[in-house]
């Protein structure tokens, strides 16, 4: 087996100043609704793939975007600054509270006969947040079970590098990349195996990509693009020896 060449990490900004801090959008208004039980735990799995949300960082605060914040899987993994809008109806919103930050890990489908349990807040071109029950009851009163609320994207904070979830059967490789921080959502990818050119990827379904490139028993280097416009090369962060339904974490992380 030839030794993998060692690749450079490359570091590609499309902004003027890459130092500077990633800029939060305006102030917007939307719907807020509540899921998943006081655990959080009916929030597991969802839309954009991520699995267990405890255990791959996520955590008890995340959300379901309706359709039209969703954008088809390409909002997965983007943090949202929450809080409840008093100007609006202040009947609901708990009073003193601040705003609180959510990951989106789901889609909130919509319903348009308007009947059933989100009663087509999800519907376009409503933007609404179908939120864990934990990060709702921070700006909520549990008895309105809708409030008004203002939003705007925010950076993501993460801990440790970037997540790869391999799986997928012979010559298809889905993989799953997970724990992005900075935009928080994946725009482009590619993958290069040791003995094989670089192919690009194309989204799936969420937060999976897929290939058909038949790089299985090779060490594998991937290409991220976030949807803020930096891009990372995570040079053989998957060894040779890999096999479907493995996970492997990179050491370097987006900042925007």
């Amino acid at each position: 087996m030839e030794t993998p060449k060692p690749l450079a990490v490359v570091f590609l900004a499309v902004v003027a100043l890459a130092a500077a801090p990633p800029a939060v959008d305006a102030w917007s208004r939307g719907t807020a609704t509540f899921y998943g039980g006081g655990d959080a735990s009916g929030t597991m799995g969802g839309a954009c793939g991520y699995g267990n949300l405890y255990a791959t960082g996520y955590g008890q605060y995340t959300a379901a975007l309706s359709q039209v914040l969703y954008n088809d899987g390409a909002s997965c993994g983007q943090c949202y600054q929450i809080s409840c809008d008093p100007q609006t109806d202040a009947r609901w919103c708990r009073q003193g509270a601040g705003p609180v930050t959510v990951s989106a890990t789901n889609l909130c489908p919509p319903n348009y006969a308007y009947s059933g349990s989100n009663g087509g807040w999800c519907n376009p071109p409503r933007a609404h947040f179908d939120m864990s029950q934990p990060a709702w009851l921070k700006i909520g009163i549990y008895q309105g079970g809708i409030i008004p609320v203002l939003y705007q994207r925010v950076p993501c904070v993460k801990q440790g590098g970037v997540r790869f979830t391999i799986t997928g059967f012979n010559h298809y490789e889905l993989v799953l990349i997970s724990n992005v921080a900075g935009s928080g959502s994946v725009a482009s990818a590619w993958v290069q195996g040791a003995n094989t050119n670089r192919v690009p990827m194309s989204r799936n379904w969420g937060a999976n990509w897929q290939s058909l490139a038949g790089i299985a028993g090779q060490a594998l280097t991937f290409g991220v693009t976030s949807t803020g416009g930096q891009s990372i090369v995570f040079p053989y962060v998957v060894p040779q020896n890999w096999v479907f339904g493995m996970s492997f974490t990179s050491n370097l992380q987006f900042s925007y």
